[in-house]
């Protein structure tokens, strides 16, 4: 089910898309470029965690692409997915995979969360219900499509290429929570490279310097990876897990513009 309400004065617009996977209402904001559709539609970029990061993103590809020539940025549709104010509990159960058991670091103290493990009915709330609703309302290049994710977000960035590769051409993972589930995400890793000799898409990993062990765990994985696809990997100095995304939004933007 969707309800549309255009931002009046605003140049984005914003509707409630009820998933009948999740059995969830989520917020997406979506910006399209002004001036001349380019030949295929323009490019599309969906942010995870929408409500945090989806204005952050859109202004830095429409300043950008105001110079593609100089920045090699493409006018493109920004489409932000965003939770309720359930999102701290929700975003856990939708960026995490299913396991059998789920085990928390020590750091944690026991704490931790009631849910777990929907990444396979949000990947097809994506697939099958979202990106069909954009496509249908604005003149988006299905072969250009780009996915970005902070943190936990940026864990489902890395499952949902390691499970559906293909379902988008470009990935963004910025400070990916590797770490979650005793570093699952390593096993799916090895996985997917016994499986494919050679993948097309593109990976743009970046992680902030006072992160510590994220830091070797963002560096672990694009190490594996680099060997069958095209991977940027980027650690910004002084850069802290709150500080990292707004330092690196303009380099990943490039990235997966790069031909």
């Amino acid at each position: 089910m969707i309800e549309e309400k255009v931002a009046k004065e605003l140049d984005y617009s914003t509707q409630q898309i009820t998933s009948k996977f999740t059995d969830y209402t989520y917020t997406v904001n979506t910006y399209v470029p002004n001036g001349k559709v380019r030949e295929g539609g323009f490019p599309v970029l969906y942010v995870l965690d929408g409500s945090s990061y989806f204005h952050l993103v859109k202004e830095a590809v429409r300043l950008q692409s105001r110079n593609a020539p100089k920045t090699g940025v493409l006018p493109a549709v920004v489409v932000g997915i965003g939770h309720g104010e359930d999102m701290h509990e929700r975003r856990f159960f939708d960026f995490t995979g299913q396991a059998e058991t789920y085990t928390y670091p020590a750091r944690f103290k026991g704490k931790g969360h009631e849910k777990h493990g929907g990444a396979e009915n949000f990947s097809r709330f994506l697939e099958e219900e979202l990106k069909p609703s954009i496509q249908a309302q604005f003149p988006v290049n299905m072969q250009h499509e780009a996915l970005f994710g902070h943190s936990l977000a940026g864990y489902f960035v890395l499952w949902q290429l390691f499970h559906h590769q293909a379902s988008f051409q470009r990935y963004i993972a910025i400070s990916p929570s590797i770490w979650w589930n005793e570093h699952e995400l390593f096993s799916y890793a090895s996985k997917f490279l016994k499986e494919r000799p050679f993948a097309y898409e593109k990976l743009f990993i970046g992680v902030g310097e006072l992160e510590t062990f994220m830091v070797d765990d963002a560096q672990q994985i694009a190490n594996k990876l680099q060997k069958i696809m095209d991977i940027s990997f980027y650690e910004a100095l002084e850069e802290n897990h709150a500080s990292i995304v707004p330092t690196v939004m303009s380099r990943a933007i490039r990235f997966v513009n790069k031909k």
